[in-house]
């Protein structure tokens, strides 16, 4: 099963279901808005899904599924390494629909990620990031199957990987501030919930930050052994191995290493 990090394959696979906890479901008003409807879910890439979105949301702008389009625009541009643009359709979605669980989720890790120590305005992104995440959370827990053809296990995976977005944004936002002590058991919990290997680096990350760098290499040679794996993690997790390796020698480490640009990622 695909992550449901970028395009959200759950979204795509529901079709006419809304992510989000509203009960009532959506239905096109018109045969064009069906055909509007088909040719944003059958998208084959982003620009083509972002086309689509927008023709939907201009000629029908009483459609029930506005806030989805404004997802799936926001998801479009982070499989494009858009952030700015991804912040944008990301909370226009949220307008649309406060309850939109996969939009607050992923502005939350979005926004964590991208905040960095030096912020002049750290904590006020940090803030929303953690109240996206924690709304998100909060909403997807009892959240309803949007889609009767899911099996119960498909929903319960697809509810641990959403759960596993908000985890990570509390745990990249403590991250920030140094406060490890919440960091690595938030980026635990979000491993627990999905084991994604960009996560089990950025949780070693934290590790070598807190000058734990015995923590770090044993999640960092688990990566590495990975198969399959993705070779800008790869080097994502090579780059932060030898820093641990020279902290732990006593030297000077250097600058964590930047995470790789958004790939899609296949569980193990």
């Amino acid at each position: 099963m695909k992550k449901l990090l970028t395009l959200s394959t759950l979204a795509v696979s529901m079709a006419t279901a809304v992510l989000c906890a509203d009960q009532k479901p959506p239905a096109p008003k018109s045969k064009g808005e069906t055909d509007a409807l088909q040719a944003m879910f059958g998208a084959q890439d982003p620009d083509a899904r972002i086309k689509a979105a927008d023709n939907l949301i201009t000629k029908y702008a009483d459609t029930d599924f506005k806030a989805l389009a404004l997802y799936f625009e926001a998801v479009s541009y982070q499989q494009k390494n858009d952030y700015e643009k991804m912040i944008v359709f990301g909370e226009q979605a949220i307008q649309a629909d406060p309850k939109q669980y996969a939009a607050l989720l992923m502005l939350a890790k979005g926004i964590a990620q991208k905040t960095r120590e030096f912020d002049l305005d750290r904590e006020e992104k940090l803030t929303k990031a953690e109240k996206y995440a924690k709304d998100g959370m909060a909403i997807l827990k009892d959240a309803p199957k949007p889609n009767s053809q899911l099996t119960d296990e498909q929903w319960e995976q697809g509810k641990k990987e959403y759960m596993a977005q908000g985890h990570e944004a509390l745990g990249f936002a403590a991250a920030v501030r140094k406060n490890y002590a919440v960091a690595v058991p938030e980026l635990k919990e979000a491993i627990a919930e999905f084991p994604d290997p960009v996560t089990m680096v950025r949780l070693a990350a934290v590790y070598d930050q807190d000058k734990k760098p015995d923590e770090a290499l044993p999640i960092l040679e688990k990566v590495m052994a990975t198969p399959d794996l993705h070779a800008s993690i790869r080097q994502f997790a090579q780059a932060e191995r030898v820093r641990a390796l020279q902290l732990k020698s006593g030297g000077t480490a250097p600058a964590p290493a930047a995470a790789p640009p958004q790939v899609e990622i296949k569980k193990q």
